[in-house]
C-alpha cells in the first residue's frame, strides 16, 4: 500500500506535466507563449498538491496498518501463551494419570493375591468342616437344601392358605354384594311356563273328525304343518311332535281353531294353517319387539329381533328362553353399570346370547357359535359377538362384558326352580361328581353335598401334604369344568386331617 500511493502520485504528476507541455506546444503553435507558461506553472502546482496529498494519505494508511499489525501480534502472543499454559497443564494431568494407573495396577495385584489367600483359607475350612461333620460338600449342600425346602414348604403352604382366605373373603364379599344388588333390583318369575305340546280333546267324536275318512284329515294337517300328530298314544289328548317350535305352535293354533269351528276337512285345514302361520308370525315379531323395548335397546337388526321373538316358543329344561334372555339383559346392565363396563354391549349380548337356539334345528353346531355367526352376519359390533360366543366357555372370554354375560347366564339358570331336572339326572350328576373326585390318587372318601354345589374330599394325610392338597383341589375343579355341564359354581373342599391318639394307662 505504501509503494502504490507514491506511484499513483507520480503518474498523476507526469500526466499533469505532459498536459502542460502539450498546452505549451499548442500555445507556441498558436503564438501564445506567455499563456502557455502560465498553464505549465499551474499544472505543476496542481501536480505538486496531488503528490503531497497522496503522500499524506499514504502515511496515514501506513500508520494504521502498523497499528493493526501490532494489535494482531499482541493477540497472537496471548494465544501462544494460553496454548503453552494448557500444554503444561495437560502434561501435568498425564503424569498424574500415569501415576494413578500404576497405583491401581499394584492394588489389583494385591487384591488378586488376597483373593487367592481367601480361597485357600476357605478350602481349608471346608476340608476341616467335612472332617468334623463326616459329610462331603455335595452331601452337606443337599442336606441343607432339603432342610431349607421343608421349612420353606411349610411356611409357603401357610402363607398361601392365609392369602387365599383373605383374598377370597374380600372378593366374595364384594361379588356377593354386587350380585345381590342386581338380583334384588330384578324381580322376575322364578319358573317359566312350558311350551304347550298337547291338546285336550273335548270328546271321542272329535278324535274321529281329526283323523278323517281313511286318515285324510290328519294327513293333510301333517303335510300342511310339518308336525307329527298322535291321537292314539294318550287317551283324550292330541300330542304334537316337532323339532321346530314355530311349526308346533302353528299346528297347535290351527288344531284349536278347527276343533272350535267343528268343520274339519282338507280345505278348512289349509285355511286354518294359513291363518295360524300369520298369527304366529305376528306373535313372533311382537314378542321380539316387546323384548327389545323392555330391555331398552335400539338399533338391533330386524332379523335378530325376529329370531329373538321365536325364542318365546323355545324352552330349556322347562325355562322359557326368551324370558331367560330378558332377565339376563336386565341383570347384565345393572352389573355393568356397577363395575364401569359398557352397559349397552353387556345388555345387547345378554339379550341375544341364545338366538342360535332359534335355528339349531336348521343349522348344525353349538348355539353359542351359531348365534355369534348370525350376529356378525347382521353387523353387530365385535364386542357383542365375542360376548355371545364366550358365554358357555367355547372360547376364552377376554372382555368384562363377556364375563358379565357368562355370570348372568349362570345366575338365571341356577335360580331355585328355574329349570326342571329329573331325579334320575340329579342322582347321575351326584355320582359323576364323586367319581371325578375319587379318580385322583391319595383320596380316602368323597361326598357330593348341597345339591351338587359342593364336593367334599377327604384325603389320606400320609399321601397328601398341605401344599399338595391345594394343588389337588385345583386339579379336581379343572377336571369338573372340563368333563361336566352344570349351572352355577361347584365348590371343591379338600380336607386333610391328622390325628394323634394315645391312651394313658
Amino acid at each position: 500500500m505504501e509503494i502504490v500511493i507514491p506511484i499513483i502520485a507520480a503518474v498523476v504528476g507526469l500526466a499533469a506535466g505532459a498536459g502542460g507541455i502539450f498546452a505549451y506546444n499548442k500555445h507556441n503553435e498558436n503564438g501564445g507563449k506567455d499563456k502557455a507558461d502560465d498553464l505549465v506553472r499551474k499544472a505543476k502546482r496542481e501536480a505538486s498538491d496531488i503528490v503531497l496529498a497522496a503522500r499524506k494519505e499514504a502515511a496515514e494508511v501506513t500508520e494504521k496498518s502498523q497499528a493493526e499489525e501490532n494489535e494482531r501480534r499482541k493477540e497472537w502472543k496471548k494465544t501462544e501463551n494460553r496454548l503453552s499454559e494448557r500444554e503444561t497443564a495437560l502434561d501435568a494431568k498425564l503424569d498424574t494419570l500415569e501415576k494413578k494407573t500404576e497405583k491401581l495396577g499394584r492394588e489389583e495385584k494385591e487384591i488378586e493375591a488376597l483373593k487367592g489367600e481367601i480361597r485357600e483359607i476357605r478350602e481349608k475350612q471346608h476340608e476341616k468342616l467335612e472332617k468334623i461333620a463326616g459329610l462331603s460338600k455335595a452331601e452337606a449342600r443337599e442336606k441343607l437344601m432339603k432342610m431349607t425346602e421343608n421349612d420353606i414348604k411349610q411356611d409357603l403352604a401357610g402363607l398361601v392358605v392365609k392369602e387365599q382366605k383373605e383374598i377370597k373373603h374380600d372378593v366374595d364379599e364384594a361379588a356377593q354384594a354386587l350380585l345381590l344388588t342386581a338380583m334384588e333390583r330384578m324381580s322376575s318369575e322364578v319358573t317359566a311356563d312350558r311350551t304347550v305340546t298337547a291338546l285336550k280333546l273335548p270328546d271321542d267324536d272329535m278324535k274321529g273328525r281329526i283323523i278323517g275318512k281313511e286318515g285324510r284329515n290328519i294327513q293333510a294337517l301333517q303335510r300342511a304343518t310339518g308336525v307329527d300328530i298322535m291321537v292314539d298314544d294318550t287317551p283324550g289328548m292330541v300330542v304334537l311332535s316337532s323339532f321346530d317350535p314355530i311349526r308346533r305352535q302353528v299346528a297347535r293354533y290351527a288344531l284349536e281353531r278347527l276343533m272350535k269351528d267343528g268343520r274339519i276337512n282338507p280345505a278348512s285345514i289349509e285355511e286354518a294353517v294359513a291363518k295360524g302361520e300369520k298369527e304366529i308370525e305376528k306373535e313372533v315379531v311382537r314378542a321380539g319387539e316387546d323384548a327389545v323395548r323392555e330391555v331398552g335397546l335400539v338399533g338391533i337388526p330386524r332379523e335378530l329381533v325376529h329370531l329373538l321373538g321365536e325364542l318365546k316358543f323355545r324352552t330349556s329344561y322347562g325355562q322359557n328362553v326368551l324370558l331367560h334372555s330378558i332377565e339376563m339383559a336386565h341383570v347384565a346392565g345393572m352389573i355393568a353399570e356397577e363395575i364401569g363396563a359398557d352397559k349397552r354391549v353387556a345388555k345387547t349380548a345378554a339379550l341375544l346370547h341364545d338366538v342360535g337356539k332359534a335355528v339349531t334345528h336348521k343349522i348344525e353346531g353349538k348355539h353359542a357359535e351359531i348365534g355369534a355367526e348370525l350376529a356378525k352376519k347382521y353387523g353387530m359390533p365385535e364386542p357383542v359377538v365375542h360376548a355371545m360366543a364366550a358365554h358357555h366357555d367355547d372360547i376364552e372370554p377376554t372382555t368384562p362384558e363377556a364375563i358379565i354375560v357368562k355370570i348372568c347366564d349362570a345366575m338365571s339358570a341356577a335360580r331355585p326352580g328355574a329349570r326342571n331336572i329329573s331325579a334320575e339326572n340329579f342322582a347321575e350328576r351326584m355320582r359323576d361328581l364323586e367319581n371325578i373326585a375319587t379318580s385322583f390318587p391319595g383320596i380316602d372318601k368323597a361326598y357330593a353335598i348341597s345339591a351338587g354345589r359342593e364336593v367334599r374330599v377327604i384325603v389320606e394325610p400320609k399321601s397328601i401334604d398341605d401344599l399338595s392338597a391345594l394343588k389337588l383341589a385345583r386339579d379336581i375343579a379343572n377336571k369338573i369344568e372340563a368333563t361336566m355341564s352344570y349351572p352355577g359354581v361347584i365348590k371343591v373342599n379338600v380336607i386333610r386331617e391328622t390325628r394323634a391318639v394315645e391312651y394313658a394307662k
